[in-house]
């Protein structure tokens, strides 16, 4: 049974607990931003705005970094220091020690400056946290906020549920790890009334005090082991979400232990587990019914009745298994307040998805060419491999330090054949040669000999050049009613910027060697 929540030790501090309002005593706070990237600016812009003393540090001393540390200097900053010595302790602000540290997402926790925080009992937030204390304004409509988090999906269904709002006639924006910093939404002249919230495991491990009004976890399955320490770190982060919900904690019926996520948090009294299916729905669930969405949570008479909230044809131009669930947790997030049903039906036809998400990159011959350059985990694989038989696989890239056997086991018998790319293949080398042995695999990446460069010249990091030589080894393998699917289970910074670069790289390929 949920219980209601208890005040959180993060307020134990008077004068932070008093900072709950844009309107509260926040000059003359001294603060430390650490991370100079798009959270971290926005944070020190909204600080600096506030009247707080800030200090900037960043251990990158790049361009873009300095432009934005001249924009900080020009607004008000105290002062921006970056290099590789910037981040090494924690430093003082115009003098004196800080009363508050301010984090960007991607900074691990045990990086010594905020490690130098936690032994001198300064408080640490994340940009999320800042959000949600300032999110009430004086004169200014205050937004619910609808939390989204999951190992995959979120980016997706944080689409889809701000699409479902803004068709029943909301002021809607989706906002967070999506892109839009939360806090460049809150002091956006349009005053929204919601906020669909993507949030990662990182930005939750430092948000104490958000209560949304209804918050979904998509999945769990292992990720970002490296920056939580372990698999149960991971997940206890991702069930923050939960945290002081107001009316509906979302969870995945299908996935063991969803529901007890819900069962151990710390929720407003009269909140409730809600649950999505893509099965035939129990109580108090969203799911499917024939080719129909239904909702069996949001409707007066549960017991006997239903409300047909869409279709699965809604859900996608290639509508897949995770699609359907996505769609089944906006609807649910977007039903917690209030949208009508037919505004759920219009607003997933009316969602685009983003590049680099199960995206049809081209069909000819019989082939389809899919770029789920996205699916940065194995698990976010396991569920595009699930879409496609038979499939020419492109895998490869950093493996965060997660293992491959499941995701190899349960889908060789529809591989026809996997070429590998990026420069940390082992692990998933090793996977294929023992539960796939009879499916050929193909390496992308030019290999060298002993510490030396290739024989030929070229360089294993240069992403594009091994795309382009992943493309042309997967067409030579692939034959009419085949997919070839880049959906590479892993991390691409070791050959590419990021995965939109990674999945930009797939399609100019793609093109290049279709002659489009």
């Amino acid at each position: 049974m949920m219980h209601a929540s208890n005040e959180n030790p993060v307020l134990d501090n008077p004068r932070l607990a008093e900072l709950t309002s844009w309107d509260a005593p926040w000059s003359g706070l001294r603060v430390v931003v650490a991370g100079i990237g798009v959270s971290g600016f926005a944070a020190a812009d909204t600080l600096i705005e506030l009247g707080a003393v800030v200090t900037v540090v960043d251990s990158g001393d790049t361009e873009r970094n300095r432009q934005s540390a001249d924009t900080l200097k020009i607004v008000g900053a105290s002062d921006v220091v970056l290099g590789p010595d910037a981040m090494t302790s924690l430093p003082d602000v115009a003098g004196e020690r800080p009363d508050l540290v301010v984090t960007s997402p991607g900074i691990r926790p045990t990086h010594p400056l905020l490690e130098a925080a936690r032994a001198e009992g300064i408080q640490i937030w994340g940009d999320v946290e800042l959000a949600w204390r300032v999110s009430r304004r004086r004169g200014r409509r205050t937004p619910q906020w609808l939390c989204i988090t999951g190992t995959n999906g979120k980016t997706t269904t944080v689409g889809m549920t701000a699409s479902i709002l803004q068709a029943a006639g909301l002021k809607a924006v989706a906002v967070g790890n999506v892109g839009t910093p939360i806090l460049d939404a809150l002091r956006d002249p349009v005053e929204y009334d919601v906020l669909a919230v993507e949030l990662s495991s990182f930005q939750l491990h430092w948000a104490h005090s958000v209560s949304p009004v209804a918050s979904a976890v998509l999945n769990v399955a292992e990720d970002h082991v490296d920056w939580h320490g372990s698999f149960e770190n991971y997940r206890a982060d991702k069930s923050r979400v939960y945290e002081n919900t107001q009316v509906a904690c979302v969870y995945n019926a299908e996935q063991e232990g969803a529901e007890e996520l819900v069962a151990a948090a710390d929720v407003v009294e009269g909140c409730r587990a809600v649950g999505f299916t893509t099965q035939h729905p129990g109580l108090s669930m969203l799911g499917v019914v024939e080719d129909l969405l239904v909702d069996r949570a949001f409707v007066a008479d549960r017991v006997k009745t239903a409300a047909e909230i869409g279709s699965v044809a809604d859900t996608g131009e290639i509508p897949t298994r995770h699609g359907v669930a996505n769609a089944l947790a906006a609807a649910a997030l977007a039903r917690a307040v209030g949208v009508e049903p037919e505004a759920v039906r219009d607003g997933l036809r009316a969602h685009r998805p983003g590049d680099h998400r199960i995206q049809l990159v081209a069909e000819t011959g019989g082939v389809r060419w899919i770029n789920d350059s996205k699916a940065t985990n194995p698990h976010a694989a396991q569920a595009s491999l699930s879409a496609f038989d038979p499939v020419v696989w492109i895998a490869g890239g950093l493996s965060k330090g997660v293992t491959y056997d499941d995701l190899v086991r349960r889908h060789a018998p529809r591989l026809k054949a996997v070429v590998v790319i990026g420069t940390d293949d082992a692990a998933l080398l090793d996977s294929l040669a023992r539960l796939a042995p009879d499916v050929p695999v193909l390496v992308a990446t030019p290999r060298a000999e002993g510490d030396g460069a290739p024989e030929d010249g070229s360089d294993p990091a240069d992403g594009h050049a091994v795309m382009r030589r992943a493309v042309r080894l997967a067409r030579e393998q692939a034959a009419p009613g085949d997919t070839v699917l880049m959906a590479p289970a892993a991390a691409s910074m070791d050959q590419f910027n990021d995965y939109a670069d990674r999945g930009t790289a797939f399609t100019h390929g793609v093109h290049e060697e279709l002659g489009f």
